[in-house]
This record gives structure tokens, sequence and C-alpha cells, in this order.
């Protein structure tokens, strides 16, 4: 079945990634991975299984994920108020993000001539508001029992300080021992270089 599935994918793209992580949830290795690098033509990921294309993570992962639910993985469950809330979270990880997105990558997506501290700093703050809502969804007892519910920008939760965020540093401790998340770690995320700090988020 994977042999039928080409995955068009760019390195460090958290959507990219969690494609690739339930794709290995649902033990669909074998399929075509065509890496693209940077490529701002059009949105990557881009899947095909057969004749059909998706062209979204969360729509891929929403797919595989029932097409393929007795394989692998359970990762949708049964229950309907658990799969509410599971994809709720799903899509407000979204905002978790791009907020986290506008602070790590500052200094890239801004030139130089044009970067102000203060937008900077506003900017953080936004996203301190929203860690601060995660943080609280795991006190709440409320885990993300599937790495598609999860947030795909996973390595955010390393850079933040364990002693604001202990449920969210519990979290990424519990998520990276997965299989999945080991084998597709993007390689340039054990080190990345000139990225903002987040010890003040």
């Amino acid at each position: 079945m994977a042999k039928d599935m080409t995955l068009l994918w760019g390195s460090g793209s958290p959507p990219c990634w969690r494609v690739q992580v339930v794709l290995e949830e649902k033990n669909l290795q074998g399929y075509n991975s065509k890496q693209l690098g940077q490529v701002s033509s059009f949105s990557l990921p881009a899947f095909q299984h057969g004749n059909l294309i998706i062209n979204e993570s969360i729509g891929i992962c929403e797919y595989l994920a029932d097409r393929f639910k007795d394989q692998g993985t359970k990762l949708v469950p049964d229950d309907y108020s658990e799969k509410a809330m599971m994809f709720q979270r799903m899509h407000e990880g979204n905002s978790l993000m791009m907020k986290a997105g506008d602070v790590i990558y500052y200094n890239f997506k801004v030139p130089e001539a044009e970067r102000h501290e203060s937008a900077l700093q506003r900017n953080k703050e936004a996203l301190t508001v929203e860690v601060k809502l995660w943080e609280d969804y795991l006190t709440k007892l409320f885990f993300f029992k599937s790495p598609v519910a999860a947030p795909c920008n996973r390595p955010l939760f390393r850079r933040l300080c364990e002693k604001k965020y202990p449920k969210l540093a519990e979290y990424y401790k519990n998520l990276k021992t997965r299989p999945s998340i080991q084998k597709t770690w993007p390689p340039t995320w054990f080190s990345p270089p000139g990225l903002v700090t987040l010890n003040e988020i």
C-alpha cells in the first residue's frame, strides 16, 4: 500500500514532520520520499496516494488516521468527546506554531534594517500567552495521547524553561522517546544555529 504513496517534504518543516510521524505510526514505511529543501513556489508537504492528492499537513494526517485506522497505532479515539477534544487541540496547535515561528525565526524573516526590539518583544509576549495556555491544558490532565493532536513544533518545548513549564517539559520528554519521533527527527533540529532563545518566554 505504501508503495502507492509519495510525500514531498522539506527538511526542518514542522508540518512535514507531522506527516512523517503519522506515516511511521501507521507502519506505512516504504513510501516514495522526495526531499525538496526550501521551496517557496508551493506548499509543503504535498502527499499523493494513488490518484488522491492532499497539500495540507493536518488534512494528510486526518486522511491517514481514518484510511488506515485499523493499522499501526490507533491515532483517533472512539469516544466522541475525546475525539472532539483531540481535533480541537490539533487545530489549535497551528496558532502555537505560528506564534513560535514569529519569535524563533524573527532574525531570518525580518531584514536587519527593519528589525525592532519592540516588535520582537510583542511577539514574545504573544507566544508567552499561548505557551501558558498549553501548560494549562496539560495541568488539567488533558494529555496528548495521539501524535496527530500534539503541536508539531515539539522542539519549541525543549527550548523553554522547565521550571516555568514543568508539564510541557514532561510532555516533551515522554514524546521524544517514541520510535516514530526518533526515526523522523529532522537532523537540522539537533543544533539549530542562529535562533532566538526562549528562556524568557
